[in-house]
């Protein structure tokens, strides 16, 4: 390849990860043609973008775009994984795959810095919130801190009311 092709190469991939701040590199040596498109097929659906990259090239793109955390992730065969509402989805996604894909293989994953290599490390991410997920948390914490002091404010006045009431049959049964 003459090196301005080469160029524009590393031109369109640092396009391509101009925003991201996380990604998952994954093997894909053994996958046969219709468990790549089943793969590729998934991975679309939830809006998530997968690209087979060379590694030199993708090392000079990570570098020109803050993701140099990720330059030492890339060996042998690769494909980039980023997309979707967070990493966290991605690696759920590329695990639920892996199991009718075996040789689908998560090498490692970035989130924001944080680098996660192995299978257990893999796993642990996949098990953390989605962003969605920990908002939903944070909204029910306060929701339900909400509700408790609501029954603490409503539950005496409840009780007065329900006395007051008393009172007032028992006067109407009196006078009657």
């Amino acid at each position: 390849m003459s090196k301005p092709v080469k160029q524009m190469i590393r031109n369109e991939l640092a396009g391509r990860f101009a925003d991201v701040t996380s990604v998952a590199i994954c093997g894909f040596t053994g996958l046969d043609a219709d468990q790549t498109y089943m793969m590729r097929g998934r991975l679309a659906e939830k809006d998530i973008n997968f690209t087979v990259v060379k590694n030199s090239m993708a090392r000079q793109a990570f570098g020109d775009v803050g993701l140099a955390a990720a330059k030492e992730l890339l060996e042998g065969p690769c494909a980039v994984a980023w997309g979707s509402d967070s990493i966290v989805s991605v690696v759920r996604e590329l695990l639920d795959i892996k199991k009718q894909a075996p040789p689908l293989e998560i090498k490692a994953a970035l989130l924001e810095g944080q680098i996660f290599t192995g299978d257990d490390d893999i796993k642990r991410l996949s098990n953390f919130p989605t962003r969605d997920e920990a908002i939903a948390d944070v909204v029910g914490c306060v929701l339900s801190a909400g509700a408790n002091i609501a029954g603490c404010l409503v539950g005496p006045a409840t009780q007065i009311a329900g006395i007051l009431k008393t009172i007032e049959e028992r006067d109407e049964q009196e006078a009657a």
